[in-house]
């Protein structure tokens, strides 16, 4: 019987220790299924931010999406950096990069910057409707994560989400133009910290919460969002609405200058 029961748990064991490594082997065979295009904002002679900014946005973002890299590559994933060093990439060559991998998705990283100095926090832009848990997941774990302000999700038609054929995001990670948030994004281990939050969202991007989930079967909300693509169109109307009328009044203020001319001419 003792015999036995060795046996058996020596089984057992060895049942167990093999469905670890399979675990294991598919956690990695998931993330090597998925290619990750890391997209550093900026770049070359586009320095990023505004006039007069310290600190360069092309600098900070291309630090964290090499960080990036090394963590999800240890991951198991497939990673394509759309650059490497300090060049410039055209926009659509950045979405062409992601959209010539199957199973791919597309993190652009950047650093807000503003004319007030007081602006801060963190916030995560996203286009199609497929790309909203994605978003969801990485501003989860970012703003989660950092110690500035949550500004939330939004929809916005960025050049490269637009034309992302992928699930595509862009994080902006803090701005450069706010002296406590500065401080922080100058220190490296704070960009590794952002590096490994984004990460994170990348890693649990399938264990967002939707309204059709099952109680149970995810942990990340959904997030709600505020669609700015409205609100950017309705901006171009106003602004061609102001253009015509301001047409309007140089046609009407033209007309009546030449109804003038005409009577001097007459009277005299």
């Amino acid at each position: 019987m003792p015999g036995n029961f060795c046996h058996f748990c020596l089984v057992v064991a060895v049942l167990s220790t093999a469905g670890l490594m399979c675990a294991a082997s598919a956690s990695a065979a998931s993330g090597s299924s998925t290619t990750v295009v890391i997209d550093a904002g900026h770049g070359g002679h586009d320095r990023g931010g505004i006039p007069g900014q310290r600190i360069a946005e092309k600098e900070m973002t291309l630090d964290v999406a090499q960080r990036l890299k090394k963590v999800l590559a240890a991951d198991g994933y497939r990673v394509v950096m759309t650059r490497e060093n300090d060049v410039f990439i055209p926009l659509g060559t950045r979405a062409a990069i992601a959209n010539s991998y199957r199973n791919a998705i597309f993190v652009s990283v950047h650093f807000n910057s503003a004319k007030r100095v007081g602006a801060d926090g963190i916030e995560t832009y996203f286009y199609g409707r497929d790309s909203l848990p994605l978003a969801s997941a990485v501003h989860y774990f970012v703003a989660s994560g950092a110690p500035s302000p949550n500004r939330g999700v939004r929809r916005r038609g960025y050049y490269v989400l637009r034309r992302a054929r992928v699930p595509a995001v862009l994080v902006e990670c803090g701005f450069l133009t706010n002296p406590t948030e500065a401080a922080y994004i100058s220190n490296s281990s704070y960009r590794q910290k952002l590096a490994d939050e984004i990460a994170a969202g990348i890693r649990e991007r399938s264990n967002v919460r939707s309204s059709t989930s099952p109680m149970g079967a995810a942990t990340i909300p959904l997030q709600s969002y505020i669609d700015q693509t409205k609100v950017s169109k309705s901006k171009r109307s106003r602004k061609k609405s102001s253009k015509s009328s301001k047409r309007k009044k140089k046609s009407r203020k033209s007309a009546a200058t030449e109804a003038n001319a005409m009577s001097d001419k007459k009277e005299a």
